[in-house]
């Protein structure tokens, strides 16, 4: 499958969010599930608008808390929440707002990173997370808030009607590339660990997997 395709990975999270649920309601101590269901909600959140989509990072964001009190120590659910942190930080377009996100985002980082040192995706998630504030900063700043903020991964460049269409444009896709530079790591190494979470319990299967014995 090319999961560069949009529509690639919406069918395949979607397929992948209602297995999760199906295997949740056979074994809801499968901490492993939860953990992938909520890596689906946090890809299929690119594809909401902003409300649809933060009701989907906090639908994830359950899960996985609900993964680390069978598990605590369980690091890709950690790892997982930092990105959940972040990815609802940079949906709203207030500061003061968005902080206490951004730094539960780091400490979750930190936590991943302390239970598996050597995993260079939770270092590098761990660096970009020092530079999100900045760069969330930075997108206010360009006077974009929640338009750019909320972008989800099918939405294209803004199309202004107005005389100065071609200004906003540019200056769009400038701060749009800044957002990826971090929001794009964060989605895209999620898709990945969820994507091998899957392959691994062989997905996509027709049926939910039998709950382990």
């Amino acid at each position: 499958m090319d999961m560069s395709n949009d529509l690639d990975r919406l069918i395949f999270f979607e397929q992948a969010r209602k297995i999760s649920e199906a295997t949740y309601a056979a074994n809801p101590l499968d901490a492993d599930n939860l953990t992938r269901w909520a890596g689906a909600l946090l890809e299929l959140s690119q594809f909401q608008n902003v409300a649809d989509s933060q009701k989907m990072i906090q639908d994830a964001i359950s899960k996985l808390e609900e993964a680390l009190a069978i598990n605590p120590k369980k690091h890709d659910a950690l790892w997982c929440l930092g990105n959940a942190q972040t990815s609802f930080a940079f949906l709203t377009n207030k500061e003061d707002e968005a902080r206490p996100y951004f730094e539960k985002a780091a400490q979750y980082f930190q936590q991943a990173v302390d239970e598996d040192p050597s995993n260079e995706i939770y270092l590098k998630s761990l660096e970009i997370s020092a530079k999100a504030p900045d760069l969330h900063q930075e997108i206010i700043k360009h006077g974009l808030g929640q338009q750019a903020l909320g972008a989800g991964a099918g939405a294209g460049p803004s199309t202004s009607t107005s005389s100065s269409s071609t200004k906003t444009a540019t200056k769009n896709k400038k701060s749009s590339d800044l957002k990826y530079d971090i929001f794009g790591w964060v989605i895209l190494a999620v898709g990945i660990v969820a994507w091998v979470g899957f392959a691994k319990s062989q997905m996509p299967p027709s049926p939910p997997p039998p709950p382990p014995r």
